[in-house]
């Protein structure tokens, strides 16, 4: 209780007074960078095209390390990008040049590649990760980088300097602070930033809370968590019948790969229910003396009085802010397995409440397959197409073939609907971290189509920290400025829960 009252009131204190603020970001890291190169090291090649290939792999360099200040937005990974990495670059560039000779003709897919495989892309883990460094590689390391109409962000441009001098000199002219659309990031990202340093100190703030106070009015903690079990014992679901889960699945069939893709989450879910239900009643009896208070009871005490979620929980659970949200994903969860079981394939699927949706659109694919002579399940590919139905009450039946899904959220981004074109991905507006996406029809294909300019492939994980653990799947979500890179140096994403 404390911990969510006091994370949500200080949070959107901090947050709310503030309002976007700018960091020095840039000019800090340029001065690092500037601080250790010589004259020696600008005057390395005797090609104009040197000093300005120079000044853009320090602008890379500030942008990949300042990126992982917001959090997922910039990097999924926190990678440790270091001077070594800008060394290592520089000293490349250099021998590329010097392997010219006279004549100026660079391989850019050379340079591409050294620097987003190998230099810094050596430490990059993730796939999107990668997808972005080489998107900046790609944007930026081109002929067009040394016309005066060149510019990294609007208002930085590459300085035309002769000497180390005028380098740091021209750094020392720049803004002390900056917006993240220098990092191709939107203005909103440092609410992200903000908030997450908030969550930190505030998290901090609540581990060194005595754990033996009290809830004040003269409650114990005690009581207090008395009263919390009871109440979550009289709303936590009745356990599953096997025979009448039995029953209900063999009316559906139980064969199709959907159903016995249900039939493993309910027993997931059943698990939870089980874990939770013995919990609740050993902790009761433990205040009471009845048994004895071991590990796990008193780590349940004390995480159910921070409104924090009980490790044993956790463990055959999902991962949660509180215990207010774990607790109403609960019952939302087992709701959807409960209506699906005995009322009936739904309409729409809420992709969120599934243990596995990886599982999930697995079965489905399984199924169109064996709907179709002559495909193979190693050759079918999801597809998707974003629905003019905003909400899953607009949906009021299931697609001819494949699923429709609902609850997922923009992050980075926003989508905007259009009468005559559908939708299409758009900015978000001031101080919105997330937007929602309409109801997606997700589908199966042996012939998938192309692409193009026209859409950027958005991963979508289960929780708002971007990990190959939290990934499902990608949607390809329209675009209306042709331009894929755009969205991805947004750091555009679809989250199924944002707690």
């Amino acid at each position: 209780m404390f911990y969510g009252i006091i994370m949500d009131t200080i949070r959107d204190g901090i947050v709310g007074s503030y309002g976007l603020v700018m960091w020095k970001r840039v000019k800090a890291g340029l001065k690092r960078t500037f601080a250790g190169l010589t004259q020696e090291v600008v005057d390395a090649s005797n090609f104009l095209e040197w000093k300005i290939m120079l000044y853009t792999v320090a602008f890379l360099h500030t942008t990949v390390q300042e990126r992982r200040k917001f959090g997922p937005l910039g990097w999924n990974i926190p990678y440790e990008f270091n001077q070594s990495d800008f060394s290592a670059t520089v000293q490349f560039i250099q021998n590329h040049m010097d392997d010219m000779g006279s004549k100026w003709n660079v391989s850019w897919p050379t340079v591409r590649y050294m620097i987003g495989e190998v230099h810094y892309g050596g430490r990059v883990t993730d796939d999107f990760d990668k997808r972005l460094l080489n998107t900046y590689t790609r944007v930026w390391f081109l002929d067009n980088m040394f016309t005066d109409k060149f510019e990294f962000a609007p208002n930085y441009k590459i300085p035309r300097c002769k000497t180390i001098q005028e380098f740091r000199a021209h750094v020392e002219t720049m803004s002390l602070f900056d917006s993240p659309n220098v990092f191709g990031l939107h203005p909103n990202a440092d609410i992200t930033y903000q908030k997450n340093t908030a969550d930190s100190i505030l998290a901090t703030i609540v581990n060194i809370q005595p754990k033996d106070a009290g809830a004040g009015g003269g409650e114990t903690r005690e009581a207090v968590v008395y009263r919390q079990c009871d109440d979550m014992l009289s709303k936590l679901p009745e356990d599953y019948v096997p025979h009448e889960v039995r029953g209900a699945l063999q009316k559906q069939g139980a064969l199709q790969p959907l159903n016995i893709f249900l039939k493993q989450e309910v027993d997931r879910m059943q698990r939870v229910i089980t874990v939770v239900r013995n919990t609740l009643k050993d902790l009761k009896l433990a205040i009471d003396g009845t048994i004895i208070m071991n590990e796990n009871l008193k780590d349940a005490l004390d995480n159910i009085f921070d409104a924090r979620v009980p490790a044993t929980w956790r463990k055959v659970s999902w991962d949660s802010a509180t215990l207010g949200f774990w607790f109403s994903d609960l019952l939302d969860r087992n709701l959807q397995f409960f209506t699906w079981l005995f009322s009936g394939r739904p309409n729409v699927f809420w992709l969120t409440g599934f243990f596995n949706p990886q599982g999930f659109l697995t079965a489905m694919r399984q199924e169109i397959t064996r709907n179709h002579k002559g495909w193979s399940l190693d050759n079918v590919v999801l597809a998707n197409d974003v629905m003019k139905m905003a909400t899953k009450e607009e949906v009021t039946s299931p697609p001819s073939e494949g699923v429709y899904i609902y609850g997922l959220k923009v992050d980075g981004a926003a989508w905007r609907m259009s009468r005559e074109k559908g939708g299409h991905l758009a900015d978000p507006p001031p101080k919105q971290l997330y937007s929602d996406l309409p109801v997606v029809h997700v589908y199966a294909t042996n012939e998938p189509k192309p692409l193009g300019n026209a859409y950027y492939v958005c991963p979508v994980y289960k929780k708002p920290r971007r990990t190959d653990l939290t990934f499902i799947f990608s949607l390809s979500l329209k675009i209306n400025n042709n331009n894929p890179d755009f969205w991805c140096l947004r750091g555009v994403a679809l989250l199924c829960d944002t707690k």
